[in-house]
């Protein structure tokens, strides 16, 4: 049973003892140690290897460290933080994820195994801790997990140190995580300058404190531990904090703030603070080949959305300034997160601000571009709908052919039952060996075949379109939220689709036409930019000779005498077929910025914006809400949608950049 209640005390002498029993446990044994100027954590084998009189000096842009000079010369954890975090440890840059096998045209994956070291963590901060528990809920608290993550995590004991030195740049205690450890360790110590008051969190921590043979801490030296705390949350209470109460709404009321330009013009996009920041977790895959691409390992990597590829799609980038990057980077840790996840996503350790090569400071940017304000109410989050990670299925290509120049539809076949039973909206994550895998709607569905309508724009989506009929593929899905089709019963349909955004349509107007009687007038409005862009040519006209669909379609230009059809923007075409709003439905699915058009175009004809749904767009690299690429405000575009309503996108929908 946890003693809660009893200190033991450990001479600074005996902390090698404890040391050593976690190494005989058989655990590598993590610390902090001095490295190239700074105070890192890596192996440690004694208390030789800590910094033992070693203190650092911390503030926007500046990390030194240095001989301690105020009488604690003999203490091994008097400093604030390291540049790195314990994730290097349970969330590794890089990582195997999965390996692919090609014999010919056959196609094999094999699981990779996830084994890590039993390691000890020696001098957890609590604000490092809460880091954890955030991951805790990010990467292994969903039903989808990170299964490395949660390898690592679960076998980690940890060895927490509370802080007594918070630098300039430390701001747990206005983030509710810190000074004080007082949860997520196995034990934890309170360092004094001659040793530790320790008291156990978990069984295994009072078992390894009972193998010491350890004294009772006398009062003094707990009343000396507990004065630890309060002097170092007297310290912060002096410095710069962040006001948390209202945060999250004021940040988002606040998406077109001209502060953001302001800080878009100092920050260098350099990475750092993602790179050094205990809590993101945004991931790209990797793939790497043999010379004879018989064998292909995908793995996951560190990713920031500070860079410029983060966030790039098939027709450009939804993110293309820095000050883009920065109002993502900021709302996500100080407001969405909250509704992804429940808390802040940053825990005040400060590192963000050291390590800004221009010395960019949160809490300043916080107070700049959110003020404090009375707070507004929240929203509730979507349930997310998508299937399990890292578990590909293989499937056929029955048939590839050309749509447009650049358009081609793959049929795929001996498909899993689960497959061919998606919703018409939702996307399968194709994944070619050698290549990245990518999210592609499904266009049509068809007993034990699926369709899938793909433009091509780069590498992965030009070899996939390049594939024989007799090929495998490797796919996920289906994943995502699809269309809402139940909220369009007993009402008129209108379907709004530009360009490519017609194939994720298609399967809806399939649904429909199952069950024609469920709904009232059904029209559907097409815009492409030239008639050569047009698809489903024969296909739309088989629509429009039916009695019970109306179709539109216009492009943005034509050669003279090349189209005989109109030409302009596809809400030209809402002028000759009046809407009744107040008894319609609408699916809206295309360019953002020509959904935008349309949505509010419907809007003003009475549409109300939990009827109008849009299915919207951003790179995906996992398609189950753990890489990070796809985040837009509180959401993830892959599981809580890619369709949502207009209601759930307000007025990020006509924000640029988001």
């Amino acid at each position: 049973m946890i003693d809660l209640t009893t200190r033991a005390w450990i001479a600074r002498e005996d902390l090698d003892r404890l040391i050593a029993l976690l190494r005989e446990d058989g655990r590598k044994v993590v610390g902090p140690t001095v490295r190239d100027s700074a105070i890192v954590y890596d192996e440690v084998g004694s208390t030789a290897d800590l910094p033992t009189g070693i203190t650092d000096e911390q503030a926007p842009g500046r990390y030194r460290i240095s001989k301690d000079s105020d009488g604690s010369a003999g203490k091994s954890f008097d400093f604030a933080s390291s540049p790195t975090s314990w994730k290097s440890f349970t969330f590794p840059s890089k990582v195997p994820i999965a390996k692919a096998l090609r014999d010919g045209d056959r196609l094999a994956y094999e699981e990779v195994s996830h084994d890590s070291p039993r390691m000890a963590f020696l001098g957890v901060r609590a604000c490092d801790i809460a880091a954890m528990e955030i991951h805790d809920d990010v990467l292994a608290g969903g039903p989808y997990i990170d299964e490395d993550y949660a390898d690592r995590r679960g076998k980690a004991f940890i060895v927490a140190v509370g802080c007594a030195r918070p630098s300039g740049t430390c701001f747990c205690a206005s983030m509710g995580t810190g000074p004080e450890v007082s949860s997520g360790f196995d034990i934890a110590l309170v360092e004094l300058d001659d040793g530790y008051v320790a008291k156990a969190g978990s069984e295994a921590g009072q078992k390894l404190l009972d193998r010491l043979g350890l004294e009772e801490a006398s009062s003094v030296q707990m009343h000396a531990a507990a004065g630890i705390g309060v002097e170092a949350r007297a310290r912060m209470a002096e410095q710069l904090g962040v006001a948390t109460e209202g945060l999250r709404d004021r940040l988002m009321a606040q998406l077109e703030s001209t502060g953001w330009d302001e800080i878009g013009e100092r920050c260098l996009a350099c990475t750092n603070c993602t790179m050094v920041c205990p809590t993101c977790f945004c991931t790209d895959v990797t793939q790497t080949s043999d010379l004879f691409g018989t064998e292909t390992v995908s793995e996951r990597q560190w990713a920031s959305c500070f860079t410029l590829d983060f966030a790039r799609v098939a027709h450009g980038n939804f993110r293309p300034e820095v000050k883009d990057r920065y109002r993502q980077w900021l709302t996500h840790k100080f407001s969405t997160w909250v509704d992804q996840f429940g808390s802040y996503g940053c825990v005040g350790c400060g590192r963000c601000i050291t390590w800004c090569p221009v010395g960019i400071d949160v809490r300043k940017s916080l107070q700049q571009v959110a003020p404090v304000k009375p707070p507004m109410a929240g929203t509730l989050k979507p349930v997310p709908v998508s299937a399990n990670p890292g578990s590909y299925s293989i499937a056929t290509v029955g048939d590839v052919w050309p749509e447009t120049k650049n358009v081609y539809t793959l049929l795929l076949k001996d498909l899993p039952e689960a497959v061919c039973c998606g919703t018409p909206g939702q996307f399968l994550m194709l994944d070619l060996p050698g290549f990245s895998a990518v999210p592609i709607s499904i266009s049509r569905y068809r007993e034990g075949e699926i369709f899938l309508t793909i433009r091509t724009e780069g590498a992965t989506t030009r070899a996939i379109t390049s594939l024989e009929p007799g090929s495998q593929i490797g796919l996920r899905g289906p994943v995502g939220k699809g269309w809402p089709l139940a909220e369009a019963f007993g009402r008129d349909v209108v379907i709004v689709a530009g360009g490519i955004g017609l194939p994720p349509l298609r399967p809806l107007v399939d649904e429909i036409f199952k069950s024609r009687g469920h709904f009232g007038r059904v029209r559907l409005f097409y815009g492409a930019r030239t008639p050569k862009d047009l698809l489903f040519t024969e296909e739309l006209k088989a629509w429009a000779a039916r009695d019970d669909i109306s179709i539109g379609v216009t492009v943005d230009r034509a050669k003279v005498g090349t189209w005989s059809g109109a030409v302009g923007v596809v809400t030209h075409l809402f002028d000759r077929e009046p809407i009744d709003g107040s008894h319609t439905t609408a699916y809206i699915c295309g360019p953002e910025r020509m959904m935008s058009a349309v949505a509010n175009s419907l809007a003003g004809q009475g549409i109300l914006p939990e009827r109008l749904f849009l299915s919207m767009e951003r790179q995906m690299q996992c398609g189950i809400g753990l890489c990070g690429h796809c985040q837009m405000g509180k959401n993830f575009v892959c599981k809580d949608g890619p369709v949502f309503s207009r209601r759930e996108l307000g007025e990020m929908l006509d924000v640029e950049g988001l």
